[in-house]
């Protein structure tokens, strides 16, 4: 039997469910209680909750660290897209063999995750007009375009544009959560289908504060049980032979950095903390006074520009819907992201008892401003006005790295020189995904 210990709540989903927040109006289920008090520099003065973001201040950069049951897939968009063969092997372990990954577990995430590309007579429609602006755009620059593989069920959009269900998709308000449904986000497959074998238990709102190794060689987790405002109502004490770490590139590498340096954990690899990249995150906005976008914009996403011919500078551009404002604003989003050598590290504060993240000043701004703002130029054109909302507030929504693969963990996750310990998550990622 395995235990899952996750600190945040469950967010059910279904018919007339208000589960989650309202991205014009957002609340205190936005905000994990214990996160800075901002989200994109705006400050956030509400009660404390243990809601969907955490937002974690490093040096030059806030790592937007995603809580709950599903974790980042509640509010993701969910794009999800298999690298070439040629920008896998430029930025992965030389041991790791992209054919089978390309023939075996790729197509394995695709099935449990039920992807799929917006159909046709969906796009057509008129809240996918800056969906369709921004494919047109993108194909008269010369850039390459298609569609982007998501974990949604479409027939929900097409449902909302027949009057059957209230908007969501096709007006960009699931931007934080989709309350009514039909996204395939890890709560309601991978969890659900691991706890119908009767082999998984889960806790929620159960905050894991310290993690050591036993004399014995089993692991010990000191654990909070806490209310929906992040009280503590009792205090847990777990041991197991096996403890396998997910609690996102963030939260993992700070609780492993922290008990390296406590010396409740010895010997753990020195290059535990380090490797740590945001995945080259940018988010725009586009403003473009001669195209309308619409009152309601159809999403999440639909079309992408994949620039991967070169596996050095690779990079993706994908246009997302804005949440309805009630007018046509002529602004939609766009998202950035792509492969960069630079890297952060997480080291041990005694004075603050933590990790904290380090990350250079001018960090990503070779493949950012070389290449991932270029391509954003050529696709608004010289009309267009874009917004860079990382030279606001600088964040990454993609945070990886930290517990490497090759250089504290092998391939499968196993912690060097740690029996038992594990990383599944995306601190196992050398910085780019």
């Amino acid at each position: 039997p395995v235990l899952l210990l996750e600190r945040g709540r469950a967010w059910p989903t279904g018919p007339n469910s208000k589960t989650f927040p309202v991205p014009t109006n957002p609340d205190k289920r936005l905000l994990w209680h214990r996160s800075a008090r901002q989200l994109f520099g705006r400050p956030m003065d509400v009660e404390p909750y243990v809601g969907l973001v955490d937002t974690v201040p490093g040096d030059n950069i806030y790592a937007l660290a995603p809580t709950g049951l599903g974790g980042g897939s509640l509010i993701y968009q969910g794009m999800s897209l298999e690298p070439i063969q040629s920008v896998f092997e430029e930025h992965f372990p030389a041991q790791l063999d992209w054919a089978r990954m390309h023939r075996v577990h790729y197509p394995r995430v695709a099935k449990m995750l039920k992807l799929a590309v917006a159909p046709d007579a969906l796009v057509r429609s008129a809240p996918y007009a800056a969906a369709r602006i921004f494919a047109r755009r993108a194909k008269a620059a010369g850039l390459p375009v298609s569609k982007i593989p998501m974990p949604i069920d479409w027939s929900y959009a097409q449902a909302e544009l027949r009057g059957e269900m209230k908007a969501s998709y096709t007006n960009g308000a699931g931007s934080l959560g989709v309350n009514k449904g039909g996204k395939h986000s890890v709560d309601v497959t991978y969890l659900k289908q691991a706890q119908a074998t009767g082999r998984l238990e889960i806790r929620t709102l159960h905050d894991v504060a310290e993690i050591r190794r036993l004399p014995d060689g089993r692991w010990q987790l000191e654990v909070n049980r806490t209310d929906l405002t992040g009280r503590t109502l009792e205090r847990q004490i777990i041991t197991t032979r096996s403890l396998i770490m997910s609690a996102g590139s963030v939260h993992t590498t700070r609780m492993l950095v922290r008990a390296q340096a406590t010396g409740a954990v010895t010997d753990l690899p020195d290059a535990l903390g380090a490797g740590w990249g945001t995945n080259a995150d940018r988010i725009y906005t586009w403003t473009s006074p001669t195209d309308s976008f619409g009152t309601s914009q159809g999403g999440p996403v639909v079309y992408g520009s994949l620039n991967w011919q070169d596996p050095k500078h690779a990079h993706t551009l994908i246009q997302a819907s804005i949440p309805p404002f009630g007018a046509d604003m002529h602004t939609t989003m766009l998202v950035g992201y792509g492969v960069s050598r630079d890297r952060g590290r997480f080291r041990y504060d005694s004075a603050r008892d933590e990790a904290v993240l380090h990350w250079p000043k001018n960090g990503d701004a070779g493949i950012q401003w070389g290449h991932i703002h270029r391509t954003a130029t050529k696709i608004v054109g010289p009309e267009g006005m874009l917004m860079d909302t990382n030279k606001v507030v600088n964040s990454t929504w993609h945070a990886l790295g930290g517990a490497c693969m090759g250089t504290v963990c092998d391939l499968s996750g196993r912690v060097r020189g740690q029996r038992g310990l594990y990383v599944i998550d995306g601190a196992l990622l050398p910085g780019n995904a």
